[in-house]
């Protein structure tokens, strides 16, 4: 039996699957996250670990520990972890989402320029990214630099206290903003620009290599045996495109998560001519681009549970009808943390347009369920530009169980929308790829085909379709329309 892990924003999920893939067990742990200033988002990584090791706990407590033969983990990328020579945190962990390093990426992508970060990276600096995060230490914290002898990932830092083994997979280290990913090595020229040395950087690895093996003390502590092999991972939207079946060449995962990523795999490194997405190592030893959006279903939650105090969900989408879809005049615009892709703009904030006496909250409700979809078909034009044909995607994620956001993807996009029997995303692509490097499957593409299964499908509607698509020509004269509000 294989653990996968989800090292998630909101909290810890943990699945138990067989060889075969049939999932024998879950858990869920939840943490806090913190919001020192606004735009900053932090987290304590003595979390992730405690509830994680309890977590396995809870979720083998009735298994025979010599059953367990790896750990996969799948984490939410781009976090920056210090450590300093006793293997001590220095600081809270800077997150994915956290927008302080506007100066930082200014002078990345200005200064050192988007051409040089392409030729040394393949991907230009998002605030969101590592390598902003480290330059903002370095000048706002000299003290807590100065200490600095690791740096790793969120998910790298779960594995360093399970096995001690200092370790990235190129997938996750992709997103650092610090790795030649054409080429999967460390850019030496980054390293410069961040005043960093390579022996601060984790070891690489593909995904489904054994980082190391999990330490007899923590070991004890879980309930498992000695020997179990601890794989070197991807980062979370690598491997929910593993637990969706996104591998090889010309397959599309979209993702409706605290933020949202359209996910579009390849066998070769693509050389971006637009850098508002990013070109990726894929944890299937392929390549892929993405778009991210910061802000998915976080939206409807916020609008739902933040704003109106109901967490009827169902219930306030049951009342949306087939003749409501593309017919709204009420927009939203989905930007409540700035926003990555394809904008790349920290500072601008979410709004609603085109309100008036007669507008309801069903509207808005839908305003709110569109502005995401239009978002992510923002990032699927970019693809389209690029001469990408994209007929048909998965979904997964939290809002992906809605059926009504799913009809409207699927009709903003114009294209095929799947769902899967088993949604677990990236803690499945982590026990899938625990399960190849154990030796149970010859590869991930393999592995990952013979055990993901679909279920439903919804096909674009052409009315809908086409009212969708005059919606959006209106949608997409929004952001260059206010963007300049927020600088």
């Amino acid at each position: 039996m294989y653990i996968g892990v989800d090292l998630g924003t909101s909290g810890v999920k943990l699945l138990l699957m067989d060889r075969e893939g049939k999932i024998i067990n879950k858990v869920t742990r939840e943490y806090g996250i913190s919001f020192p200033k606004p735009g900053w988002s932090e987290q304590d990584p003595y979390d992730w670990f405690d509830n994680t090791v309890e977590g396995i706990s809870e979720l083998i407590k009735d298994i025979d520990p010599s059953l367990i033969r790896g750990i996969g983990v799948g984490g939410q990328m781009h976090g920056l972890v210090i450590l300093d020579e006793d293997g001590n945190v220095i600081r809270p962990a800077i997150l994915w989402n956290d927008g302080r390093t506007g100066e930082e990426t200014d002078y990345l992508n200005k200064v050192i320029g988007t051409d040089k970060l392409a030729a040394y990276t393949g991907n230009i600096a998002f605030a969101g990214f590592t390598a902003p995060k480290i330059l903002w230490v370095y000048k706002n914290e000299p003290e807590n630099f100065a200490k600095i002898r690791k740096i790793m990932l969120p998910k790298d830092y779960l594995i360093y206290r399970l096995t001690g083994a200092f370790s990235c997979d190129y997938s996750d280290a992709s997103g650092m903003l610090l790795l030649d990913v054409r080429n999967r090595c460390w850019s030496h020229e980054m390293m410069e620009i961040c005043h960093v040395t390579e022996d601060m950087l984790p070891e690489l690895h593909h995904s489904s290599d054994v980082a190391g093996t999990v330490k007899s003390d923590v070991a004890e502590s879980i309930g498992l045996a000695n020997d179990v092999k601890v794989v070197a991972g991807a980062g979370d939207n690598a491997a929910a495109a593993i637990g969706t079946g996104t591998v090889g060449k010309g397959r599309c995962n979209i993702s409706l998560g605290t933020s949202g990523t359209i996910f579009i795999t390849d066998s070769a490194f693509v050389q971006l001519g637009n850098n508002a997405i990013h070109s990726f190592a894929h944890a299937d030893g392929g390549f892929h681009i993405m778009g991210c959006m910061l802000s998915a279903a976080s939206c409807n939650k916020w609008w739902m549970s933040g704003i109106l105090g109901d967490d009827d969900y169902a219930g306030a989408q049951s009342v949306i009808t087939d003749d409501d879809l593309g017919a709204n005049s009420v927009f939203f615009l989905p930007y409540l943390m700035g926003e990555r892709s394809p904008h790349n703009d920290p500072k601008v904030r979410s709004m609603f347009i085109g309100m008036s006496m007669d507008t309801t909250r069903t509207q808005m409700t839908q305003a709110v369920l569109e502005g995401v979809a239009y978002g992510m078909r923002d990032c699927l034009e970019v693809a389209r530009g690029m001469g990408i044909d994209v007929r048909e995607t998965c979904i997964c994620g939290g809002g992906a169980k809605s059926r009504l956001w799913r009809k409207i993807m699927a009709n903003v996009l114009n294209i095929r929308v799947k769902t899967l029997k088993n949604d677990e995303g990236p803690a499945l692509g982590g026990a899938i790829l625990a399960a190849v490097g154990d030796g149970v499957y010859h590869d991930v593409i393999g592995a990952s085909e013979k055990i993901v299964e679909y279920d439903s499908i919804i096909e674009p509607d052409e009315t809908i379709a086409a009212r969708y698509n005059e919606r959006y020509e209106f949608y997409k004269k929004l952001y260059p329309s206010i963007k300049g509000l927020y600088t």
